[in-house]
């Protein structure tokens, strides 16, 4: 199956190129075609001017000849040849004028057709020559310079300039390689003759250039020479195996001794075995980039020695340079912006500094705002800090570089409509917390009871309030939640005024009342915890059928500790009633005892 697979790849690639070769050489055509309208349409009116050009030339000869003909006795018929003599050559003057600024209004649009040889541009040719197109005159001397190519007695010499009427011919022996045409100079916006000569000395030297490279001597040379370079870069790659062999030994040889971890602080961020393979990772990865860069600047020296694959060795330093360049370019334009972000963050950060200060120094007391409370300090300062990092990201924005993209403005808005629907929860949490926050309903170690949950506050978010139950159960409640329950706070005046510590106790009628509450004051005083000042005191709670409800009141600035207060106050209460020989129990029954036996009435 695999097999089948690698047959049948190359095959789809062969198609797949063949497919864009066709498709580029399609639009490759048709580019030309367009081109070459657009010059046969110049070309005509331009030839239009250069048959009458002509046919006034002709003109001009005769009426020479026929002037150098005349007597010196005929002056009547001298003045009327060179009268007509003087109005042909300025109206030649003024076609060519003509032409000339014809030509400079197409030169905007027009590009001509470039004869390419040996990678070298020798020419462009712009106009037509009689029936022949722009482009079939340029493959004619292309064919031509190929052909010259391949003669072995070829020498610059044979290589004329042939005046021929209204061209100049550039021939080599008797083949004529190109007929250049005032049209033709005037494209080049010099003379014929000169163009002639500049024309003639660019195929000498091209085709000296091309027989030299194609020498044998110079190619066994330039063979010699790229196989010095592969050697070079075989070389290179053993010379780096073998040093990425011996890093790797070194490495082995000194775990436990220079190798011992990497730790931050109390974190173990690599322990010996993974350092050394990291170490190991780091030294085979810079190998390879040693071995990409020095592979890259050999493909370019190994092109660039052969003349047919320079142009391999110019496009990979494109491939290179361009991006580079466009780096370069992108970071010197987006300087400006880069100056201007980093004064706004500057700005910021100093607002930034001024407000820490301003909650630092409420926090401590040393500032006082009237209605701002200390615990709000810290709270409003964190509010006010992603205010302002807000604020200052929505200044930045435009200054990013590709801000104003379609792209950057479809993922922000992507990104916003993904947190709108994914946070709706999590952000109602946070609302909740800053209100939390400024109704000070509670603060961090404060015992309260949220709900049916009772414990100490350890923790107070944007998101959830943490408690600890007197059994250590870390129970976390949503702020949401805890808005929508009722919060009883045991902490808040606890301090000032104490928190009352109360239990119920019932007695018998047979009991005189005040008794039970010398007692139950008591068993309070003696409690620790339970403050002497302001003293306890008992409160009737209710006379039912067979009992006096006492409720024993306490004063206490421990809240956190009501567990052992009360384990400690029923204690006392048991004990100094059993003292007074009183019975702590509900008595809807009567206890008669005789001895071992009890009896029991209702």
């Amino acid at each position: 199956m695999h097999m089948k697979i690698y047959l049948f790849l190359p095959i789809f690639l062969f198609f797949c190129f063949s497919a864009e070769a066709q498709r580029t050489d399609t639009s490759l055509q048709a580019r030309n075609a367009k081109q070459d309208s657009l010059l046969m349409w110049q070309s005509q009116q331009l030839q239009q001017m250069e048959a009458l050009r002509a046919a006034d030339s002709i003109r001009r000869m005769s009426l020479e000849q026929q002037l150098n003909s005349l007597k010196a006795t005929d002056n009547y018929k001298k003045d009327e040849l060179v009268k007509e003599l003087t109005e042909l050559r300025k109206r030649d003057a003024l076609q060519k004028e003509t032409q000339r600024q014809k030509i400079d209004s197409l030169r905007r649009f027009v590009k001509g057709v470039p004869v390419i040889f040996f990678q070298d541009t020798l020419l462009t040719i712009y106009d037509r020559h009689g029936s022949f197109s722009p482009r079939e005159r340029a493959v004619a001397l292309l064919e031509r310079l190929e052909k010259l190519s391949r003669d072995h007695f070829f020498h610059p010499d044979s290589l004329k300039i042939i005046p021929s009427g209204a061209t100049a011919d550039l021939a080599y022996n008797e083949m004529i390689l190109l007929g250049i045409s005032d049209n033709d100079a005037l494209w080049m916006q010099m003379p014929a003759t000169e163009l002639a000569a500049l024309y003639k000395e660019r195929i000498a030297t091209a085709l000296l250039k091309y027989k030299e490279a194609t020498s044998w001597k110079t190619i066994l040379k330039e063979t010699l020479l790229a196989a010095l370079v592969i050697a070079v870069l075989l070389l290179i790659v053993s010379v780096t195996g073998r040093v990425l062999k011996r890093i790797k030994r070194r490495i082995i040889a000194e775990k436990g001794k220079r190798i011992n971890g990497i730790r931050i602080r109390n974190y173990a961020l690599f322990d010996v075995e993974r350092e050394a393979a990291f170490l190991a990772l780091a030294a085979n990865v810079i190998r390879w980039i040693i071995l990409l860069i020095v592979g890259y600047f050999a493909l370019l020296v190994l092109f660039g020695i052969f003349p047919w694959t320079e142009h391999f060795a110019d496009n990979l330093l494109r491939y290179f340079l361009t991006p580079l360049k466009h780096i370069v370019i992108s970071i010197r334009d987006y300087l400006p912006n880069l100056v201007t972000i980093v004064v706004i963050c500057i700005v910021f950060r100093l607002l930034l500094k001024g407000v820490r200060f301003l909650k630092t120094e409420i926090e401590s007391g040393a500032l006082h705002i009237s209605g701002f409370y200390p615990d709000w300090a810290n709270p409003t300062y964190q509010i006010i800090r992603v205010l302002v990092l807000a604020f200052m990201t929505i200044v930045i924005f435009p200054y990013l570089p590709g801000s104003d993209s379609a792209v950057f403005k479809g993922v922000s808005v992507f990104v916003g409509v993904i947190f709108t629907f994914g946070s709706a929860g999590a952000l109602g949490n946070v609302v909740s917390g800053v209100v939390l926050t400024y109704m000070r309903s509670f603060k961090i170690g404060d015992r309260v009871q949220i709900g049916d949950i009772t414990g100490d506050v350890i923790e107070k978010s944007l998101l959830v309030t943490r408690l600890r139950t007197i059994k250590n159960e870390i129970i976390s409640i949503p702020n949401s939640t805890v808005m929508s329950s009722h919060t009883i706070n045991y902490s808040s005046d606890a301090v000032g005024k104490g928190l009352i510590i109360h239990a119920t106790v019932t007695i018998g009628y047979d009991v005189p009342w005040q008794q039970v509450h010398k007692l139950l004051i008591r068993a309070a005083e003696e409690t620790p915890l339970i403050e002497k000042t302001p003293p306890p005191f008992v409160l009737q709670t209710g006379l039912d059928d067979f009992y006096i409800r006492y409720e024993i009141n306490g004063y206490t600035k421990h809240p956190n500790n009501q567990a052992q207060i009360y384990s400690d106050l029923y204690k006392r209460v048991l004990d100094v009633f059993k003292e007074a020989d009183i019975e702590v129990m509900s008595p809807q029954y009567y206890v008669v005892r005789n001895g071992n036996e009890t009896d029991n009435s209702k």
